[in-house]
């Protein structure tokens, strides 16, 4: 059944937002050029959410060093020990940095009163699949072992991620499991992209309209997977992946109005077939990236509060 249609304040913000986000995938095809109109967009007039510590830190990657944010939420002492998440952002894989994201993770660690890790993961086109990926892992293996330096706990490290960064969480998941390597605590997915196939009837639904469009997610995979990558890889698709069972408990984030809806609905759905503990939520006119944006668009703050509940009932 199709989507509501976005309040009249919602829909003014999702042309405003698409107003000034580049349009790949039809009018651009150039990363720089789509990161360079990106970075010249409107800044947020909103003053900076305050925390208790942040510091930017390197961690050992497989192409090098991978730069990591930390964060501590306002209101722990330097002494307190407490759970950690990985975070991955979003951007397709070809956009965005840890600097985008700051004020979302600022206020994600002070809802969840967990050590944040920001992952600065190289993107595409620069950097293919399977880089972004294992940059991810990389920097869950850092955090496990080198959790005491951050004033974290070991024994409660999960991951967590948006869009793309969404993907990638999954596929830590994932490569985790195969790896003989312990299972996050939690999988926490804020609208993942889960499936190269771009099938579903969310993707015919919102092709367009509503911020993010069939056509930009389509040129987002080709500049990830490349011409001689395999979109289909599990740690590509982690939702087309043949053995889901074994991974951490999730929730999953699937606004109404974002192609990507079915796919984050079906993986939930196919965690929990799967043995996995799994839920997931269906939010009526929210759009894609909105996670943040609670004081405007009222689902999403519903989205925020059940997603932040989740992740913090999980590391309690």
């Amino acid at each position: 059944m199709p989507a509501q249609a976005p309040e009249p304040a919602v829909r003014g913000l999702i042309d405003a937002m698409t107003s000034v986000f580049p349009q790949v995938g039809t009018e651009i095809d150039d990363a720089v050029q789509a990161r360079t109109i990106l970075a010249a967009a409107p800044k947020s007039p909103a003053p900076e959410i305050p925390v208790a510590e942040v510091r930017d830190l390197a961690v050992p990657g497989p192409g090098g060093d991978i730069p990591v944010r930390v964060y501590r939420p306002d209101g722990s002492a330097p002494a307190d020990v407490l759970p950690v998440v990985v975070f991955c952002h979003g951007g397709g894989w070809v956009l965005c940095s840890v600097d985008t994201y700051d004020s979302s993770v600022r206020a994600l660690a002070n809802a969840t009163g967990a050590v944040f890790v920001s992952v600065d993961y190289r993107l595409a086109p620069e950097t293919r699949f399977p880089g972004a990926a294992e940059d991810a892992y990389a920097a869950y293996a850092w955090a496990r072992a080198n959790a005491a330096e951050i004033g974290g706990d070991p024994a409660r490290v999960a991951v967590a991620g948006d869009s793309a960064g969404g993907n990638l969480a999954a596929a830590v998941a994932l490569m985790a499991r195969d790896r003989g390597v312990a299972q996050p605590t939690f999988q926490l997915l804020l609208y993942p992209v889960l499936d190269h196939r771009r099938a579903t009837e969310s993707y015919r639904e919102n092709a367009e309209g509503y911020f993010l469009t069939a056509a930009q997610l389509a040129w987002f995979w080709t500049q990830y997977i490349g011409p001689d990558g395999d979109p289909a890889h599990p740690y590509a698709s982690p939702g087309t992946a043949d053995d889901l069972s074994g991974l951490a408990p999730a929730f999953v984030v699937a606004p109404a109005l974002d192609p990507l809806r079915d796919e984050g609905v079906a993986y939930a759905r196919r965690l929990a077939e799967a043995g996995v503990v799994a839920s997931y939520g269906v939010y009526e006119g929210m759009f894609h990236g909105a996670i943040g944006m609670g004081a405007l668009v009222p689902t999403a703050a519903t989205a925020f509060a059940e997603a932040t509940e989740a992740l913090r009932k999980a590391l309690a």
